[in-house]
């Protein structure tokens, strides 16, 4: 698929096949991920692949919605503050680098023909209970990937002209 078109086609998918996901594709997905940029190229991120129906479901009961435990699997973002690049006013770059990764994996999620939802609505001590992460390390996102049950909705943006300005 082409790379405007992946753009263009990624939405936020709610309801999932039951089919599972080829291996070939968490492959290219995590092969993505791999390859985000990140400040200094520290990588403060991983990524966990939940598939486990009993672990899924007890991941789902850290959500506000259900959906995420039908898919078939649920990516989780484990980001690390304390390994992240730190600028001279104590910004951390842990959140923007887990996110440029989060965005290529969903990117390479829909060229896969998966939908995918970005999940920040949880319960994030709650998650990292469910999948044994410990501080410093936090459990930033949640991504349910799968086959869409249904085509995604309508593309609805703002106007170009109410998001960008140039200037010269």
């Amino acid at each position: 698929m082409e790379f405007y078109d992946v753009v263009k086609r990624r939405r936020s998918t709610r309801s999932f096949k039951s089919d599972p996901i080829p291996e070939e594709a968490i492959s290219r997905i995590f092969q993505a991920i791999n390859a985000a940029p990140s400040a200094c190229n520290l990588q403060p991120f991983s990524f966990k692949l939940i598939r486990n129906p009993e672990m899924k479901n007890a991941i789902a009961k850290c959500c506000r919605q259900d959906f995420p435990a039908e898919a078939p699997a649920i990516l989780a973002v484990v980001s690390d503050p304390e390994s992240a690049w730190k600028r001279g006013d104590g910004f951390n770059s842990a959140d923007t680098d887990m996110a440029i990764a989060m965005e290529h994996a969903m990117l390479a999620a829909t060229a896969e023909g998966l939908g995918c939802c970005w999940i920040c609505a949880f319960d994030p001590e709650k998650a990292a209970g469910v999948l044994n992460v410990e501080p410093p390390l936090r459990i930033s996102a949640l991504c349910p990937l799968g086959f869409p049950a249904a085509p995604p909705r309508e593309f609805v943006r703002k106007a170009e002209s109410l998001i960008f300005e140039v200037i010269d």
